[in-house]
C-alpha cells in the first residue's frame, strides 16, 4: 500500500499518547480502500420500518434521516463506509456500522483492516465535495474517488478519534430524538385543537370552552388580506428581505439574503403578517413576521383581519392541514406551485377570540421549545465541527 511521497500533516490537538507520533501519511482513497457501489433496489420493496422480516437498513441519497430509506430481507455489506454518487447529495460521506444494504447511489468503501470507522468517513467527508463535478447532475463516481487523497492516523489513533466522535454523535442523537418527539407532540396537538376537516368541534378543548359549542369556519379570504403593497428596494436591506431562498423550511425562522433582487420594488410586510413560499409547499416555509420588509412575488403575504388573532392564523397555516390543502391543488411537477384562487378558499375554524388566544399561546410556548431544542442541536453539531478541526490536520486537499 503506497503513501504520498514526502507528505504529511499533523493535527494541532491530540491525545497525550499521540503527541510524539509523528505525522498522519497520507494516502490515496483507492490504495486503502476496495472501492464498490451498492445495487438497483425498487423502494416499493422496502419496509418503513425495522421487522424480524426485513432487518437491515438501507442506504440512499438522501439526508433525511441520515440516508436511511428503510429496512430490507437481505444486506450487501458490513462496517463500511458510504458516500452518495449522484444528485444534490453527492460527496456526502457517511461511516454505516452493521449490516446494510445500499442503493445504486451509493458508493462503498470496504477494509477489513479496521480503516472503515467513523474517523476517517468524517476525514474523508471535509474533501470528498470538491471533487464533485457539477457539469449537469452533480457526480462523484467510483474512479475520483478513488484518487481523493486523505491523511491517515495510526489505528489506535484513529479508534481514540473515532471513539470521540461516536461519543459526539450518540448525544447528537440523543437531543436530536427529543427535537423529533417535540415535533411529534405539536403535530399531534395541532390535530386535536383544530376541527378535523369537515367536522365542526376540536377533539381536544381548554376546560373555558368545552360548552362553547360548534366553530365556525370562514374561507380565508373573509379573516385575512393578501398584502399587495409596494416598497422600493431602497428602503429595504438583506436582513429585511424575504424570498423563497431565505425561508427556512420545516416552519423555521428566515436568514438574510445573499443579496437584494434587481427590482423597483417588492411586497411589504410588517410585524404579524404571515409569510407563505408558494414554490413547493410541502417543504413548509412559513415565517410569521416580527419586522418591516420586503418580500418577494413568490412569497404570499397574508395579514389578519381584526377578527382573528394573528398567531392563531399563523399557527393554522403552519399546521399539516393548510399544507395538506395547497399542495392539493399545486401546479407542476419538479416545482409545484400553489394556486391562488384555492389558497384564498382555505377554510380556517374560527373559534371565539378567547379560544383563539388560548390555542395561539399554547402553541407558541411549545413552539419556543421546539427553537431551543433546536439549537441545542445546532450547537452540538457545531461543537463537533470545531473538534474536528482541531482533532484532524489541515486538510487543503483540491482536485488535479
Amino acid at each position: 500500500m503506497k503513501e504520498t511521497e514526502n507528505r504529511g500533516r499533523v493535527p494541532r490537538l491530540r491525545f497525550p499518547e499521540f503527541r510524539e507520533a509523528g505525522e498522519w501519511k497520507e494516502k490515496e482513497v483507492g490504495d486503502v480502500f476496495k472501492v464498490t457501489r451498492g445495487e438497483v433496489l425498487s423502494m416499493t420493496l422496502v419496509a418503513d420500518a425495522k421487522t424480524d422480516k426485513a432487518p437491515y437498513p438501507v442506504f440512499s441519497s438522501q439526508t433525511k434521516n441520515n440516508g436511511l430509506a428503510g429496512f430490507y430481507p437481505e444486506y450487501l455489506y458490513e462496517d463500511s463506509i458510504t458516500w452518495t454518487t449522484d444528485g444534490a447529495n453527492a460527496g456526502d460521506v457517511n461511516y454505516r456500522q452493521g449490516k446494510f444494504y445500499c442503493t445504486n447511489v451509493c458508493g462503498v468503501l470496504i477494509n477489513e483492516d479496521g480503516n472503515a470507522n467513523s474517523c476517517i468517513a468524517a476525514l474523508i467527508n471535509c474533501v470528498s465535495k470538491k471533487h464533485v463535478s457539477y457539469v449537469g447532475n452533480p457526480k462523484l463516481m467510483n474512479g475520483v474517488m478513488s484518487k481523493i487523497v486523505v491523511p491517515f492516523p495510526s489505528m489506535e489513533e484513529q479508534e481514540k478519534i473515532a471513539e470521540c466522535l461516536s461519543s459526539i454523535d450518540d448525544l447528537i442523537t440523543l437531543e436530536s430524538q427529543k427535537l423529533n418527539s417535540l415535533k411529534t407532540h405539536k403535530k399531534g396537538l395541532m390535530q386535536q385543537l383544530f376541527p378535523a376537516e369537515g367536522e365542526t368541534v376540536p377533539r381536544l378543548r381548554f376546560p373555558a370552552f368545552l360548552e362553547v359549542g360548534n366553530v365556525s369556519t370562514l374561507p380565508l379570504t373573509a379573516v385575512a388580506d393578501l398584502v399587495s403593497e409596494k416598497i422600493s428596494i431602497d428602503q429595504i436591506t438583506t436582513w429585511e428581505y424575504v424570498s423563497t431562498e431565505n425561508i427556512l423550511p420545516d416552519f423555521g425562522s428566515i436568514r438574510p439574503a445573499v443579496k437584494l433582487p434587481s427590482v423597483s420594488s417588492v411586497t411589504s410586510f410588517k410585524p404579524n403578517d404571515i409569510l407563505v413560499s408558494n414554490i413547493r409547499p410541502y417543504l413548509k416555509k412559513i415565517w410569521q413576521s416580527n419586522i418591516f420588509g420586503g418580500a418577494s412575488n413568490d412569497v404570499l403575504v397574508i395579514r389578519a383581519k381584526e377578527n382573528i388573532d394573528a398567531g392563531y392564523l399563523a399557527a393554522i397555516l403552519r399546521s399539516d392541514l393548510f399544507i395538506e390543502y395547497v399542495m392539493r391543488g399545486a401546479k407542476g411537477v419538479k416545482m409545484p406551485r400553489g394556486e391562488l384562487s384555492m389558497i384564498q378558499e382555505f377554510p380556517v375554524p374560527c373559534p371565539c377570540s378567547g379560544e383563539q388566544q388560548k390555542i395561539a399561546n399554547c402553541l407558541s410556548s411549545l413552539g419556543d421549545l421546539i427553537t431551543a431544542q433546536s439549537q441545542k442541536v445546532e450547537a452540538l453539531k457545531t461543537h463537533k465541527k470545531g473538534l474536528m478541526q482541531q482533532l484532524f490536520p489541515v486538510l487543503d486537499d483540491t482536485p488535479g
